[in-house]
């Protein structure tokens, strides 16, 4: 009597069985596997939302608090956002009038309202270190280095000063252009580098935080480029569609990509040095 089809003697899987695990346990090993299962583990795209979130309710106020001080330029935190956007000129209207004059921004605050302004901004990064915590699976730094979060805040915003004093000029050359472009980038990259060493409380290496600060660099610069091309237009449709809200809501999603860069860059930094190291113990007699 034929034996009837039905699963193999004892148990065993299929052939089919094990190349589709053998595809599984090959992908799970490469570096997209595990960024995709670090970056779960962290809740990177929750950890980019709280970013967002953060940067809305207390640095943006008091970043424009900040510019509308800037009596030398007197543009405001909208001439801020637009040159870190790179939006059109509809677009920056649109911009310009979400965040009003920067005059009203200095005569409408008060002393208290500018420390709890301060204070709301420490939290912020008291956020950036814990994000980094996470994606080196540090434990949490005691209370005692708060003060960090003061003096990371504080050359934040000395570093969006230098950012927006040296534009690219209107019509200008590209080699001029390219100057400035790369300007910015060396300087990114030199912020984050030291911000995760000094949020970590130099727990790591700065050969280590080296590949995370440039990822992060060059992933903002992307975002930027990504910002003309996709939120430059998104801000003028959506102004037309809802209004000052639809602005709003470009601005957030923008922050929230911002947020995923600052974190997924410190994470896939953090997988790359794992990677040179193990290939330097290889090559090592």
């Amino acid at each position: 009597m034929p034996s009837l089809p039905g699963p193999p003697h004892g148990g065993a899987p299929t052939e089919n069985g094990h190349w589709f695990q053998r595809l599984y346990a090959r992908v799970l090993a490469s570096p997209v596997g595990l960024a995709w299962n670090r970056g779960r583990a962290m809740e990177l795209m929750h950890r980019a939302m709280g970013f967002a979130a953060l940067s809305l309710l207390t640095l943006v106020p008091l970043l424009i608090v900040v510019a509308a001080a800037d009596l030398a330029s007197g543009r405001g935190f909208a001439r801020w956002l637009v040159q870190g956007l790179g939006v059109s000129e509809v677009s920056e209207e649109e911009v310009e009038r979400l965040f009003g004059q920067p005059g009203q921004a200095l005569q409408r605050t008060t002393a208290f309202g500018l420390a709890a302004l301060a204070a709301f901004g420490v939290t912020f990064g008291s956020a950036v270190q814990t994000g980094y915590e996470r994606a080196w699976d540090l434990p949490t730094a005691r209370w005692h280095t708060m003060w960090r979060h003061v003096v990371w805040l504080a050359v934040l915003v000395a570093s969006l000063l230098l950012f927006v004093a040296f534009p690219a000029p209107e019509d200008a050359p590209a080699g001029v252009t390219t100057v400035v472009a790369l300007g910015d980038l060396l300087g990114t990259f030199l912020f984050f580098w030291w911000s995760q060493r000094f949020l970590l409380c130099g727990r790591i290496r700065w050969r280590a935080l080296a590949p995370g600060a440039a990822l992060t660099a060059l992933g903002l610069l992307g975002l930027r480029i990504f910002s003309q091309l996709v939120f430059s237009p998104l801000i003028a449709s959506n102004a037309v569609t809802y209004g000052q809200f639809g602005t709003v809501l470009v601005l957030q999603s923008w922050l929230v990509g911002v947020g995923f860069v600052v974190y997924g860059g410190a994470l896939v930094g953090r997988l790359v040095h794992e990677s040179l190291l193990r290939r330097r113990l290889r090559l090592s007699p």
